[in-house]
């Protein structure tokens, strides 16, 4: 069965308390960089996962999120890259 190299961010929901993020924000603008409008701290996380399809890959690690990687109260998830095969 094909291997893929399946790529998730995981970040605070947006409107919720990011104490680090807000402290990266804070710390960007003491540097100069008074564009920054917000910064969000999370994880990224790259999983190896065997699976018929990429779809079926992407499937497989959404399904990982919902029930593990990704507390569906205070974070949102993306999966941004589906590799391999």
């Amino acid at each position: 069965m094909p291997r893929y190299s399946v790529s998730i961010h995981v970040v605070p929901r947006k409107g919720l308390l990011d104490p680090q993020g807000k402290a990266v924000a804070d710390a960007l603008h003491a540097l100069g960089f008074g564009a920054v409008k917000d910064a969000r701290i999370g994880r990224h996380i790259v999983i190896d996962v065997e699976g018929d399809s990429p779809d079926a890959a992407r499937a497989h690690a959404r399904a990982m999120c919902e029930k593990l990687l990704a507390n569906p109260v205070t974070e949102d998830f993306e999966i941004a890259a589906v590799a391999g095969g």
